[in-house]
């Protein structure tokens, strides 16, 4: 199997994000994995459900990003749900960190995807949260469009 039609498979993204946040910037981030954590990444078990991304210091970790022990991992097998480091330049950091301290806003993981050199990468947005209102408008808006959707089919 090629290298690049397996890895370009491999997209595991927050479902509950958009339901949940206003998405308002995006940006790619890399992530620092041990072996076995990027082993079983490519085999598609992670989940970035419940996660956050939050500083220590000057430093982004994401929080509560499920990546499943490698199954074939011995003795040297990782912790499931330990912080991971976010790869970002200094000024996106610093750009990041005021927004979040400023407005109110919170930083979460939208999409982990390896791209096309075999690495993994980390969609994370800045984001605001959405009242129960918001998220009734967004979920009519969704089915409105998923009934046009039908008809344009003619099922």
């Amino acid at each position: 199997m090629d290298k690049k039609t397996s890895n370009n498979n491999i997209n595991i993204k927050n479902k509950r994000a958009e339901h949940e946040y206003f998405l308002m910037e995006t940006l790619t981030a890399g992530i620092v994995l041990t072996g076995t954590e990027i082993k079983s990444i490519r085999n598609g078990k992670a989940s970035l459900a419940e996660s956050y991304c939050t500083y220590k210091g000057d430093e982004l970790f994401v929080v509560g990003m499920h990546i499943a022990e490698y199954d074939k991992g011995t003795y040297n097998n990782h912790d499931p749900k330990r912080d991971r480091k976010l790869l970002l330049t200094e000024r996106e950091l610093r750009k990041l960190k005021t927004k979040v301290q400023e407005k109110g806003l919170t930083i979460i993981p939208v999409l982990l995807f390896i791209n096309e050199k075999g690495l993994a990468k980390l969609n994370i947005a800045l984001a605001r949260g959405k009242h129960y209102y918001d998220k009734r408008e967004s979920l009519k808006s969704k089915d409105s469009k998923r009934d046009v959707e039908k008809q344009i089919k003619g099922y």
